[in-house]
């Protein structure tokens, strides 16, 4: 059974938004990096469709780079995302990341869930720090995106 780790955190605009920001390139590149590390466009692949591939490239300040792959398990625009992600492409990608998005007082709830699949205490802490800096660049993202 799936142990998972939750982040949960409101940014105020609407799920699609946020949603698009989770799905298209030019956005996903940006927040995906943060604001330290570059994830050229080039280098992405999102095939967002069940069965679709996911492939991104981060270029680390030390001049290290990581190679990222996945796949899209349940697209449901704009509620609900689920995607395998892993950084060594080579092998099994685990259980997929939930990426759940709820209408909430004029906002949207984003709610990251992802197995544990044996992280330690410490690796379980340092994937939420990471999410809660993907969150904070998701919400500068979408700030800046034309609303409807």
């Amino acid at each position: 059974m799936a142990d998972y780790f939750t982040i949960t955190r409101d940014l105020a605009a609407p799920r699609e938004l946020v949603f698009e920001a989770l799905t298209k390139p030019e956005h996903f590149g940006v927040w995906f990096g943060t604001a330290a590390v570059e994830v050229p466009q080039d280098s992405l692949t999102m095939d967002v469709r069940p069965g679709g591939a996911f492939r991104a490239v981060m270029l680390l300040p030390d001049g290290n780079r990581i190679d990222w792959a996945g796949e899209y398990v349940e697209v449901d625009p704009p509620a609900h995302l689920a995607m395998t992600l892993t950084d060594n492409p080579d092998e099994y990608a685990g259980l997929p990341v939930l990426f759940d998005l709820e209408d909430v007082d004029g906002a949207t709830r984003l709610t990251i869930s992802q197995d544990r699949a044996g992280f330690s205490d410490e690796q379980v802490a340092a994937t939420i720090a990471g999410y809660n800096a993907f969150i904070d660049d998701i919400d500068r993202v979408v700030a800046g995106m034309p609303r409807g």
